[in-house]
Order: C-alpha cells, then structure tokens, then sequence
C-alpha cells in the first residue's frame, strides 16, 4: 500500500500527458466512472484527477530556467545599449532590428536575424510604455475638424480632379463640404465664411493638420525640432472670428478621425459637384 501511494506522488509530480487528461475525463463525465476508479486505472491521487477532469485547456510548457544563449549572449548587452541610444535619436535615424543585425554581424556576430527581433520585441515591451488612446468627448458647438481632400468629379459633363474643404461639428456630426479648383488661402478662407454661415455661428475651437494655408513648418536651430509658425493671413482671419485653433500631432490621425474617416464616391461628386459648392 505504501508503495502504491509513494508511486502515486511520484505520478502527481509529473506533467499529465493530453492523452491520459483526455482518458480521466472520458471516464469521468461519458462512463460516469468514480474518481476512486479512474484513480485506481490511472495511478495519480484523486485530487490530480479532479484538477483534470475539471479543465479541459491544456497546458503549457513554462521553462524554469532560460536556455542558454550561446551565440546571440555575449552580444545581448550590445542590443541593449543600441536600445537606450535609440531614446536619444531622432525618428528617422533610429536603429530599427535589422540595424541593429547588420551593426552585430558587422562585430562578429553570426546568429539570426529573427533572434535579434525577437529580442528587440521583448525589451521594448519591458522598457517602453504603450501608447494610450482616450476617448474623444465634446461639447455642443465646441469643437470642429477640418481639413482638405481630393476626389474625382464630373462637372458640365467634364471629368476632372476638385479639391474639397471639409469642416464637421464634432458633437452633432453636421458637415460642411465646398469644392474648389485649389488648395490655396483664398479658397481655405472663403469655405471657412461659408462654414460659419451654413452652421449659424463659429465653433469655439477647430481642429487642422498642419495645412500650408494655416501653418508652416520651420526647423528650430536651437530646439533642434521642427516648429509651428502660423500664417499671418490666417492669424487675423481667427482673430476676427475669435476661434481657436488647434493643430494635430504630424501621424497623429486619430486626433481628427472625423473627418479623416469621410469619404466620397464618385456617384456622390457627380450628383454634387454639378456646381462649384457641394453642402452636407
């Protein structure tokens, strides 16, 4: 008897093969077999068979100690000083993984190059902070996006490329769309006016990219980054309206999603852009 049970420990101490799970659980819940029997058939403990019976998803092997990295460990340090320089980089220049593999085989390393992305993934999932999204929430008349687009349309029977002005209220959804031959300042400030006149008032805030007929992009020698500078023109036009502009972050898409998400078919530009203005 104390054998059987020292054999049993023993038993309980290894990992339970998918098979024999698969056996206690037939058993079980198809033979309605006791556990005192599938104990006595299978030879582990009753509580191993009732940790088995009772979860069917199967388990995974976890190593206890780290394999050893023969090739990629003396170069691992290495990885990882290239990592932190990266922080300090700007966007362009910085070391993507197969970089990196061609900096380590260029020092001797002769591993894969699937090993250093793995290795990269895993420090930047340690060391890096993942990017966080809010919900975007607005007041009634408070906030508008805008931006410009280009579409295909078909205007006196001819087929011919528009440029269109897009400004949607951020709370109702209410769009205004206006087609122009250009993208140029008069065009940008004429649609605001027929925006503002369409809607009954001005938003207290809207919503651009960083649009050449608002904005230019200058490089700050002394902040070595690029900066904002506003357009003078456009500067007094949002004086006189008093709204408030806000410009997104270069990439940063989501920030204005409404209306980066319009889009118009051809069918709807035909039926209208049969004049110079189109409203929604």
């Amino acid at each position: 008897m104390l054998r059987e049970v020292s054999s049993r420990v023993k038993r309980d101490q290894a990992v339970i093969s998918e098979d024999a799970r698969e056996r206690m659980r037939r058993a079980y819940y198809l033979e309605k077999k006791t556990l005192r029997q599938i104990a006595r058939e299978e030879g582990y403990s009753r509580v191993t068979i009732q940790k088995a019976i009772s979860d069917a998803s199967p388990r995974t092997y976890t190593l206890t100690h780290p394999r050893p990295a023969i090739v990629f460990g003396p170069y691992q340090l290495r990885v990882e000083e290239l990592m932190a320089e990266n922080e300090q980089l700007p966007r362009k220049q910085r070391y993507t993984s197969h970089k990196i593999f061609e900096i380590l085989q260029a020092e001797g390393y002769s591993g894969s190059e699937s090993r250093i992305r793995q290795y990269v993934g895993a420090w930047r999932h340690v060391n890096q902070s993942p990017k966080l999204f809010l919900p975007l929430e607005y007041d009634p008349g408070h906030d508008a996006q805008c931006d410009w687009g280009e579409a295909i349309a078909i205007i006196g029977g001819v087929r011919q490329t528009v440029q269109f002005f897009v400004m949607r209220l951020s709370y109702s959804r209410r769009t205004f769309i206006m087609t122009f031959p250009s993208q140029n300042q008069e065009s940008f400030l004429y649609a605001h006016m027929q925006a503002f006149n369409f809607f009954g008032g001005v938003p207290a805030r809207i919503s651009y990219d960083n649009l050449a007929t608002a904005v230019k992009l200058a490089f700050d020698k002394k902040d070595k980054r690029k900066k904002r500078i506003e357009n003078r023109t456009f500067v007094a036009f949002r004086s006189h309206y008093l709204f408030e502009s806000h410009f997104c972050t270069p990439g940063a898409g989501w920030e204005k999603g409404q209306v980066e998400s319009i889009r118009l078919c051809r069918h709807f530009l035909e039926e209208m852009c049969a004049t110079s203005t189109c409203f929604m």
